[in-house]
């Protein structure tokens, strides 16, 4: 399989929400095109190695007439180590552009973490997004709910039922992954939700996220689910359920 071609990540305005594989993907989409734009709605490390030139400019659209070496990170500034982000409304007029295949965006944040439920000013995608991935990686699964493993676990409590420490359980990744207060929020009626379960490095992790895909194909808004391993040998997508 081919996870750029087969989740049509090559063309049109993703945006990348969740946590456990956010920054993997944008980065490894745009390294597989030839004219990427990788930007952000939220605060984000500085990414320079992985793209050929990045821009500091209020005026992206503008910016990318010029673009002569991709991929190409687009930014309204930085402050201390981490680049600020666009309004998502800035982000919406890069779609105006002929330059890019395709623009990537980092659309809430994660702290790095492996699982989350969106705060409440989050996430911030822009209107114009083609697509939505949400990820959550497998590796949370069997772990206890508390700020190691998981971003904002009071949340992820609060839509789960679960108390701090519990064992977080296939169907409580499910149910994250599937309310509209948890992965699905904020995604525009006129995107594409995909789920993507990471970190799916072997097969019991394998037989986890299909359970967990499963799930989530029965209860939420995706009609596809995909299970990857975005930082493991070989192809990144091992799977896409339906």
């Amino acid at each position: 399989m081919d996870f750029v071609t087969d989740l049509g990540l090559d063309d049109g305005l993703t945006a990348v929400v969740g946590a456990g594989g956010k920054k993997s993907t944008i980065y490894t989409v745009a390294d597989e095109l030839d004219r990427a734009v990788v930007t952000t709605t939220v605060r984000i490390p500085f990414f320079d190695e992985h793209v050929a030139t990045v821009l500091e400019t209020d005026r992206p659209r503008d910016a990318l007439e010029s673009v002569t070496d991709w991929p190409v990170g687009l930014v309204p500034g930085y402050e201390e180590n981490r680049y600020l982000g666009y309004e998502p409304h800035v982000v919406d007029t890069i779609t105006e552009s002929q330059a890019p295949e395709a623009i990537l965006v980092k659309a809430d944040g994660a702290r790095n973490r492996d699982f989350k439920a969106p705060g409440e000013n989050e996430p911030r995608i822009p209107e114009t997004a083609d697509r939505v991935l949400g990820i959550a990686s497998v590796a949370a699964v069997g772990k206890p709910l508390d700020e190691e493993w998981v971003h904002r676990p009071e949340r992820v409590a609060a839509l789960t039922g679960l108390e701090p420490g519990d064992p977080i359980g296939v169907e409580d990744m499910a149910t994250v992954l599937s309310s509209p207060r948890g992965t699905e929020k904020g995604v525009p009626e006129s995107a594409t939700f995909l789920p993507v379960l990471n970190k799916v490095d072997d097969d019991t992790d394998l037989e986890t996220a299909r359970e967990i895909a499963d799930r989530v194909l029965e209860s939420g808004r995706a009609t596809q689910v995909a299970l990857t391993h975005l930082l493991g040998p070989g192809e990144p997508l091992l799977e896409l359920r339906s």
